[in-house]
């Protein structure tokens, strides 16, 4: 399928005994695997009612469990992952936002998100994963429901996933993101940097922000590759865990990349031996000298990218060699269309000062 427009489409990329989500001291979960825990999910959750269409907020600690739970649930119903740090006024205000009608938390994870559940009366389903099993297996149990869920596959403009904008400004407002908005980004993201099978991602981003949800995940999948899910970011782990995952490339924000390489002299045995194909860096702006070190360190070009999360994350992006790439610039379009308009939506002249603008088939069709 050349422009899969689902998250079950996309899905169809990876060959069945290849991997797709991989983690700490555990055999990866392969494609065939994955695409069954999909449908396994889809089950469950029609057994406690919910089905295309339902709102299920997530809360879990990062890790290869959260990544499958992301994808089998937009594959299935619509998924809201939450930071799991929240405090009890936050989690009222998000699951009452977003109008849940199901909460997933971790098994024996205690979290004030379970009070304000039951505070709201919405269903709490436990999420367990499979220790014996490959990264990523889990199983589902919550109240089983009389009511029939609509269990057909969601369509291109179903709403696959919801985050919040940050607030900084105003409120937080929802921002919807259909099937094809995620689609389209992720395919975007793969293009961008030629993502193959070949590839694996070590992912360190929160799994409850674009970033890592389309941008480290879901681009590795549509390129039918693999992503290899730490448990959070972590600078004293991070080199062995880019030993035991043996990445092509990784994703950070800037300061997770300072971090890194404030430790780089102690790990030099690990750097020598990582065979990285490329580094990216997006979601605030990266200085050209850490850049460059970034570069002499690692041995292989950094790709600075710009994205938003209405944009389903990517819009712009430095291209991979021999390309030009311009450090402290977000780069070319890579997508969407851009523009740079002013107040009466006109394109604006160089030099000139305006608002950027951007179309395309990954831009959320509104708040």
């Amino acid at each position: 399928m050349d422009k899969p427009e689902t998250v079950l489409d996309l899905l169809q990329a990876g060959a069945p005994g290849a991997p797709a989500i991989g983690g700490e001291r555990r055999d990866s979960l392969d494609n065939e695997g994955l695409r069954a825990l999909c449908g396994r999910t889809a089950a469950s959750l029609a057994g406690c009612g919910i089905g295309r269409g339902g709102r299920v907020a997530i809360v879990l600690p990062n890790g290869p469990e959260t990544a499958a739970a992301f994808v089998a649930l937009a594959g299935c119903a619509t998924t809201a992952p939450l930071n799991p740090a929240y405090r009890a006024e936050e989690f009222r205000f998000y699951l009452s936002d977003l109008r849940a009608d199901a909460l997933i938390v971790e098994r024996d994870m205690e979290s004030p998100a379970r009070g304000i559940a039951a505070e709201l009366s919405v269903p709490v389903i436990e999420l367990a994963p499979d220790a014996a099993g490959p990264a990523g297996a889990f199983t589902l149990t919550g109240p089983q429901r009389e009511t029939t869920a609509d269990t057909s596959a969601p369509g291109p403009d179903d709403i696959a996933l919801i985050l919040h904008t940050s607030g900084t400004t105003s409120r937080p407002k929802i921002v919807p993101l259909t099937q094809r908005n995620i689609c389209t980004s992720a395919r975007n993201i793969a293009q961008t940097l030629a993502l193959t099978p070949a590839d694996r991602c070590l992912n360190v981003m929160p799994l409850f922000h674009i970033h890592g949800l389309i941008g480290a995940v879901l681009a590795s999948l549509a390129a039918g590759a693999s992503v290899w899910c730490a448990p959070g970011f972590n600078a004293l782990r991070f080199f062995a865990w880019m030993a035991e995952a043996a990445p092509t490339w990784y994703s950070a924000v800037p300061t997770m990349h300072q971090t890194v390489l404030s430790r780089a002299g102690r790990n030099r045995a690990a750097i020598d031996s990582a065979d990285l194909r490329f580094i990216r860096s997006s979601s605030s702006s990266l200085p050209p000298q850490v850049m460059a070190a970034l570069e002499e360190t690692f041995g292989c070009p950094v790709i600075e990218s710009y994205g938003m999360t209405e944009a389903a994350h990517q819009m712009a992006s430095n291209p991979l060699p021999p390309a030009a790439r311009k450090p402290g610039t977000v780069g070319v379009a890579a997508g969407p269309e851009i523009a740079v308009l002013d107040g009466a939506n006109r394109p604006v002249h160089a030099g000139s000062i305006g608002e950027v603008c951007i179309r395309g088939a990954n831009v959320t069709p509104g708040y």
